[in-house]
């Protein structure tokens, strides 16, 4: 049920306050977490792009493959405690209650061990049987082993990287997790495949940096932990009770995410070959870019969704929402719009094997539309206590991708794949629309969206005109980089004229602050 709207100016001043107050807060953190996405999707683009060159196809396929088998089971070792990890903490500090903080870490750790120890031995065991029967591809036997490796630290860092980030310590996550991951996986893979070792330097790079990052992430734990909750000596309490239902939801969601995505590579790689597999992986990581803006807003407005419905503020909640949406969609639009346009030269930076995939980029780019056009609306439900129903819809869906892949697949190949991706996102984003106006009464869309008209329509213009304008330019690196940088100035020119509102000035405001904050701190750093 929505809030009524508020006429008192007393009462409209202090929403406006507590609107502007969350915008800051929601532009600070996602902010950092934007930085250090481009960053590693900059430096992870090139790196693949050397990679592919390097490589080729057919050893990322094989990669690929491997990775297939670390995502199922990383999910069943997850348990679902890396979701907790990030949600209960915070609450058990906040609240003083170190002894049971000190059950769900020691729990948590000795389960994750446990059983993530006995899936890389099944791993180790059923190698010829996973690499031969299941994908046809016998090369993959030998690589199983560090793929085990990689699945156990995995767990491990995915867990301590959630937990700081239930101690607000997003920041410091990114910088470790992810700026730092990427970092020294390029520069143990370089250093590696520099000497000859090729798909086999890439993933002990792998595993060298995993093992650099948990110690990194287990140091910083530590540090914020309270010293009571981390003796481990002592005799652990029972598990919290919230620890199972909480866990047992994230692992449904998680299962059914492998679902989502890493489905169409599994039945790519039963029926076709590794190339193709290698191929479509490439296209799938471009895709997977595009909604670099939800996520980054994802990260820190799912508590405020919490805070707000837990103190029944559903208009202003509502209020962000319409607000985070039209912006989130209006800065999607235009990588999309590139991404889409310029398909052909953005896979053959790749290589030119790679060019076949360009169909992945095209349909996968519609797909992630829709799914930044309807924001965060997964995160509405499952912050909201109706985690049911995005289990409800997630569980349709992924049964529904999964049969169009076992269709698409076989007649269609790699597009066919690519397809019953983009459906089974564009679909679940829709279905939860729905599911998030019915039970909380929130819709994003109001009339300020027809403010984003001539953005859109004159990007398009703009990017079919380069199309055609850039054909004569060799460099396709350069191509797609020049066109990136004029989307975006022709959008955010096109949205000054057609002017914003109150709450459309809060935003920009917010952004220019933290652009302006950033800028100085490069010049001061120069200087």
């Amino acid at each position: 049920m929505r809030e009524p709207i508020l006429q008192d100016p007393a009462d409209l001043a202090a929403e406006n306050q507590k609107f502007r107050s969350h915008v800051g807060q929601i532009s600070r953190h996602s902010g950092v977490f934007f930085a250090g996405t481009i960053f590693t999707a900059v430096f992870g683009y090139v790196f693949k792009v050397y990679l592919a060159r390097t490589l080729g196809a057919e050893a990322l396929g094989i990669y690929a493959l491997g990775m297939t088998v670390v995502g199922l089971l990383g999910i069943f070792g997850g348990l679902g405690l890396t979701w907790a990890a990030s949600r209960f903490p915070a609450a058990y500090v906040g609240t003083g209650r170190t002894e049971e903080l000190r059950s769900f870490l020691g729990w948590s750790v000795l389960s994750l061990v446990a059983l993530n120890g006995a899936f890389s031995v099944a791993i180790v065991i059923s190698r010829r049987w996973i690499a031969v029967k299941l994908y046809h591809t016998p090369q993959l036997t030998g690589y199983l082993y560090l793929f085990a490796i990689i699945m156990f630290l995995g767990a491990l860092t995915t867990f301590f990287a959630q937990l700081l980030t239930g101690y607000k310590e997003v920041a410091r996550r990114s910088l470790i997790a992810n700026i730092g991951a990427v970092v020294l996986t390029g520069i143990f893979t370089v250093a590696l495949v520099q000497l000859g070792t090729g798909l086999w330097g890439y993933v002990v790079a792998q595993v060298a940096s995993a093992l650099v990052v948990l110690g990194l992430l287990l140091r910083a734990t530590i540090r914020f932990t309270p010293k009571a909750a981390l003796s481990m000596w002592r005799r652990l309490p029972r598990p919290p009770a919230e620890m199972f239902s909480f866990a047992a939801a994230a692992f449904t969601m998680d299962v059914l995410g492998f679902l989502y995505s890493q489905t169409d590579k599994v039945i790519l790689g039963f029926y076709l070959n590794a190339r193709s597999v290698g191929i479509y992986a490439v296209a799938a990581a471009v895709v997977a870019f595009i909604p670099i803006a939800l996520q980054s807003v994802n990260q820190i407005f799912s508590p405020t969704i919490s805070d707000l419905h837990t103190r029944g503020e559903l208009g202003l909640l509502n209020r962000l929402y319409q607000s985070l949406t039209r912006w989130v969609f209006g800065l999607t639009w235009p990588l999309a719009l590139v991404v889409t346009v310029l398909s052909h030269r953005f896979m053959r930076i790749f290589g030119p094997d790679f060019e076949a995939g360009w169909p992945i980029l095209v349909i996968g780019a519609a797909g992630q539309l829709v799914n930044c056009g309807v924001g965060s609306v997964g995160f509405l439900l499952l912050m909201s206590g109706n985690e049911r129903r995005l289990v409800r819809v997630q569980l349709a869906m992924g049964v529904v991708t999964v049969i169009a892949c076992l269709l698409l697949v076989p007649r269609f190949g790699i597009m066919g794949a690519a397809v019953a991706a983009a459906a089974g996102n564009a679909g679940a984003n829709i279905w939860c629309l729905r599911e998030v106006k019915r039970a909380l009464g929130l819709f994003p869309y109001n009339r300020a969206y027809w403010k984003l008209t001539l953005p859109i329509v004159s990007t398009a213009l703009i990017a079919f005109g380069l199309r055609r304008g850039m054909t004569s330019m060799h460099s396709d690196f350069v191509a797609a980089g020049l066109a990136v940088f004029l989307l975006y100035a022709v959008f955010i020119v096109a949205m000054l004229l057609a002017g914003l509102d109150a709450d459309d000035r809060f935003i920009a405001d917010a952004l220019w602050l933290r652009v302006r904050g950033l800028l100085s701190r490069t010049h001061s750093g120069g200087a």
